[in-house]
């Protein structure tokens, strides 16, 4: 099973143009992941052209987004349990946002964390858990490339990589 997992959207309302570098990998994919901050639910129906989609909601997002998708879930997928945040909560600039999306599973099993709100890709473990924010797609901010994910699960393992582009046309 390959998932695409993607955050940080940011587009507005009847500007929704992905980009196909990511719309071409998630052609091949078999669900798709949102981690928050689409802004509008046209990203949504854009994905979900592609594959299944699910996700939750950032904190640039509306009611709307919010209500569909609610601020963090875990999914299971082949047996898999993956943690989805968007990682901007606790407030407060003392700890990371990895330090922040593992802190929202305190106590929970999960062998795998999916977050964003940085827009920096992001892969480690972390006392057995993967942790793997996959960039952005479409607002790269300080980083060199936008980036996305692709995650393939394969026998209860996870194999995550990032996908680095220039153009996001």
């Amino acid at each position: 099973m390959i998932i695409g997992v993607v955050s940080d959207t940011h587009l507005r309302e009847g500007r929704v143009k992905l980009p196909a570098k990511l719309t071409e990998a998630f052609r091949e994919v078999d669900h798709i992941l949102h981690l928050g901050d689409w802004m509008t639910l046209e990203v949504y129906d854009q994905l979900s052209k592609l594959a299944p989609v699910d996700g939750i909601a950032g904190n640039n997002d509306g009611y709307e987004i919010m209500e569909r998708f609610g601020e963090k879930k875990i999914l299971s997928f082949e047996g898999v349990q993956i943690g989805l945040v968007h990682g901007h909560e606790p407030y407060s600039s003392r700890i990371t946002t990895p330090q922040k999306a593992r802190k929202a599973f305190e106590g929970e099993l999960v062998s795998c964390i999916l977050f964003g709100h940085s827009h920096q890709p992001h892969l480690q473990m972390d006392d057995g858990v993967l942790m793997f924010n996959p960039g952005s797609p479409t607002d790269k901010r300080r980083e060199k490339l936008y980036s996305f994910g692709l995650l393939e699960i394969k026998g209860g393992q996870v194999f995550p990589r990032h996908i680095f582009y220039e153009d996001k046309g």
